[in-house]
Formats: C-alpha cells, structure tokens, sequence
C-alpha cells in the first residue's frame, strides 16, 4: 500500500511539475505564482506546497526534469556525445514547443539579478561548452576550419542552438530549426575533398583529419 502512495504522489508531482512548465511559457518565472498552478492541477495552494513547499523549489524540479527529457543529457555532465545527437535533439525540441518555451523564458530571465535560477544556467551552460568542446573534438580533431579551436567553436555551438529556438518560436513557419542547424554544422566541417564539392557532410559522417590536430589545415 505504501509503494502505491508513492506511485500516486510520483505521479501527482510529475503533474504538477508539468504544469509549472506549462505557467511559466505563458506569463514568465515572475508572473507564474503557486496559486496559478495550483489552480491548473485542480489544487489549492496549500495542497501543492504538500509536494512543492516553496516557488523556487517548484522551479528547480521543472529544470531538473526539462534535463531529464532532454535526448542529450550526457551534454550537461561534461560526458562525450556525437554531434549527430545534438542535431537530433535540436529536431526533438521542434515537437515540443512548450518545454522549449518555458526554457527560453527561463534563461532570459536568469539574467535578471536576484533570479533564483541564474546559478542554475551558468553552470549549466560551463558543462554544455564542456561537453560541445568534446563532440567537436571527436568529429573533428583540434582545429576546425578557420583555426577554431573545440572550445571556442563549442560556444558558438550552444549560441546557435539557443537563438534558433528563440527565432522559431517568434515565427515557427518560417524558421526551420533542424535544417538551420545542419546548415551550421556543415560549416564547422572540413573542406570537402575534390569531386565531392556541394554535397555537405551530415553530423557523424564528416571526413575527419588524418591526424588529430590536422582539421581544416590548408
């Protein structure tokens, strides 16, 4: 019996954590209070701060579990993942424009100061760098074209990533998010070898240096 309450209180809690998401893509961290997310889970608000005793300790399980859904979380532990799975999750977040919402708001308003979450995003963003300075690195070796190095290249990587969301959803028909990233990917990559001019690489298939170091020396 035991066991079933903790099913039903996981659950209530994964419910409400929903919820909270979906509040704050519509009126931001500051605008979305308790009682409105109470309300949407058929809650007082008192029966919510039962699972979420607090609005900082509801945000922090909505970022934790927007982490948890995303495809490639091994990104933000600083693990090695191939950059196809980036452009895979990039094509992932196109089917689910709420949590890519509440995310943006979010990290726009990380910057405020004070904002409980802004610690949350700088550390995240370090690991994200970490862990796109690894992929790059893996595809393709130490320099890319242009003499970036992994690491400076792995900024601009989750730059591209973040604007394309905010482009898509500001005007989701005329903003391609998972061609557009491709697009980007193809210019990190080495020069294509003589006969194969106009034919991109895709992620995970780009012909790689023959030596690590080697990639887009002249």
């Amino acid at each position: 019996m035991a066991g079933t309450r903790s099913e039903r209180r996981g659950d209530r809690r994964a419910e409400i954590i929903q919820a909270a998401t979906e509040v704050i893509a519509e009126r931001g961290y500051r605008g979305a209070t308790l009682v409105a997310v109470a309300e949407r889970v058929g809650l007082t608000q008192q029966g919510l701060m039962h699972y979420f005793p607090t609005k900082d300790a509801l945000l922090v399980s909505v970022l934790e579990a927007r982490d948890q859904w995303d495809m490639a979380s091994a990104a933000l532990h600083g693990r090695s993942w191939p950059l196809e799975v980036v452009a895979e999750l990039v094509e992932y977040n196109a089917t689910r424009p709420g949590i890519v919402q509440a995310f943006t708001v979010l990290v726009g308003d990380s910057v405020t100061e004070g904002h409980p979450a802004q610690e949350y995003f700088r550390e995240r963003y370090a690991r994200v760098r970490e862990g796109g300075a690894q992929a790059l690195r893996a595809e393709y070796g130490d320099r890319l074209p242009g003499g970036l190095t992994p690491e400076r290249a792995a900024t601009l990587l989750a730059a591209v990533m973040d604007g394309l969301q905010v482009q898509w959803l500001l005007d989701p028909g005329a903003v391609d998010m998972s061609a557009a990233f491709r697009d980007f990917l193809a210019l990190l990559a080495p020069p294509s070898e003589p006969g194969t001019a106009g034919q991109p690489s895709e992620p995970g298939t780009a012909g790689a240096p023959s030596e690590p170091g080697t990639a887009g020396a002249p």
